[in-house]
């Protein structure tokens, strides 16, 4: 083998070994993470002790969540899955009220699709998919600065069903009236699919 073939060689060896690095990193951008539901369990935190500020700045107290079914998401304005926000209003529209809740949580940290001030975030949520769900102020949802919330979500210590990785944007949590997880949802799942559907219509 010749010192060019080994060069040649030894660059798609890296190349390989990059891109399966790269693969991994960003994975939950293909995949978006992992489903799992649960059967209702009542947790070893209370979830509705729970509070978070709004996008205003709001305190947004999550006792006013008793008896109300709750999708939580992580959104992004810049994210493949940023069309979203459409569907998710649409099901606002048809079933958000006093018996459901979408709670949406702005988010940075991947790939930085989030990088907008409160101000902006606002002006675009409303101005290209006129959001009227709850918009909550932006958070950590993973590392060192996570936000109360989503300790709760992804631990089972805390939750008392499941330990969860958010691995990119608009992962979904369904909360039901009573403060039990009962399904971490991937950035992929539709929704306006069946299952979301039903579990905000109360089915």
């Amino acid at each position: 083998m010749t010192m060019k073939q080994k060069a040649m060689f030894l660059f798609l060896a890296l190349l390989t070994v990059g891109g399966l690095f790269a693969f991994n990193t960003y994975k939950g951008a293909i995949f978006g993470g992992v489903d799992n539901r649960y059967d209702s369990t009542m947790s070893p935190q209370d979830f509705h002790a729970l509070s978070a500020n709004t996008l205003d700045g709001e305190l947004f107290d999550f006792a006013q969540l008793a008896g109300k079914r709750v999708l939580i998401v992580n959104t992004a304005s810049k994210c493949g899955y940023t069309p979203q926000y459409k569907k998710l209003q649409s099901l606002f529209d048809q079933h958000g009220g006093e018996d459901f809740v979408i709670l949406g949580f702005p988010c940075n940290q991947f790939g930085r699709q989030e990088p907008g001030t409160a101000g902006e975030i606002g002006e675009f949520c409303s101005k290209n998919y006129g959001v009227t769900f709850q918009m909550m102020e932006k958070v950590d949802v993973k590392g060192d600065d996570q936000h109360p919330v989503y300790t709760w979500l992804c631990n089972a210590d805390n939750n008392g069903v499941g330990d969860h990785k958010v691995a990119w944007n608009f992962h979904k949590f369904l909360v039901d009236g009573d403060g039990r997880l009962i399904a971490s949802l991937k950035s992929g799942a539709d929704p306006l699919g069946d299952e979301i559907t039903a579990f905000a219509s109360g089915k």
